[in-house]
């Protein structure tokens, strides 16, 4: 089992970050289909510094009617009829990663967890469709709160696109891997960690005393 300390809690007010990427058919969280999703929660260790945890990740089937651009498609390399994929439908997907999340948010002593994407809003609204299309009403998100990546890499290295962003942290970037739900949440999330890390080091933050 993965262990979270809870002093992550007091970090953000109460909210586990939990890296999320999504890939789709599209746009429109409504009609399009949401066809993979990766999430990554995150941990404080006992040095006090940010560090990802566990990795979930799931492949999904589109639901019936669903929309699939050709064009995005394209963009991602998404074959969605290849059986090979492992494909689960949409409910079973959002389980495999809401289960633990809900673990890890127990865990670390958080009341919720607050997505973390590179254009969050993004991820979120597809997650919050699903979720809905499939009528879970335990979604571990905040509903609308996020922290996007692409606002704190410009601040803290001038640079927004996720692959110059994550260079410029001193990360290494395969382009050839991008675009897959995994690769991008992951480097997502280390690049997340290296941000807050590097506040933490230049400009101090106090966690707070674990109660007796």
């Amino acid at each position: 089992m993965i262990a979270y300390n809870p002093v992550i809690a007091g970090r953000f007010r109460g909210f586990l970050p939990v890296v999320v990427d999504v890939e789709t058919g599209g746009f429109n969280t409504e009609q399009d289909a949401l066809l993979e999703i990766a999430a990554v929660t995150l941990r404080i260790n006992s040095d006090g510094l940010l560090e990802r945890a566990e990795t979930l990740h799931c492949h999904v089937l589109p639901f019936e009617g669903a929309n699939l651009d050709p064009k995005a498609l394209e963009f991602n390399g998404i074959d969605p009829d290849n059986p090979l994929r492992g494909a689960l439908n949409e409910k079973e997907a959002l389980q495999h990663c809401f289960v633990p999340i809900r673990n890890a948010i127990k865990g670390s002593g958080c009341k919720r967890a607050i997505l973390v994407g590179h254009n969050a809003t993004f991820d979120l609204a597809f997650v919050n469709a699903a979720a809905k299309r499939c009528n879970i009403k335990r979604n571990p998100f905040h509903p609308f709160s996020t922290f996007d990546t692409v606002s704190l890499a410009g601040l803290a290295y001038g640079q927004t696109v996720l692959a110059k962003a994550t260079v410029a942290a001193g990360m290494e970037w395969d382009h050839r891997e991008a675009h897959s739900a995994i690769y991008d949440a992951e480097g997502t999330a280390e690049l997340f960690c290296r941000i807050v890390n590097r506040w933490k080091a230049s400009i101090g933050f106090e966690l707070p005393e674990l109660n007796p």
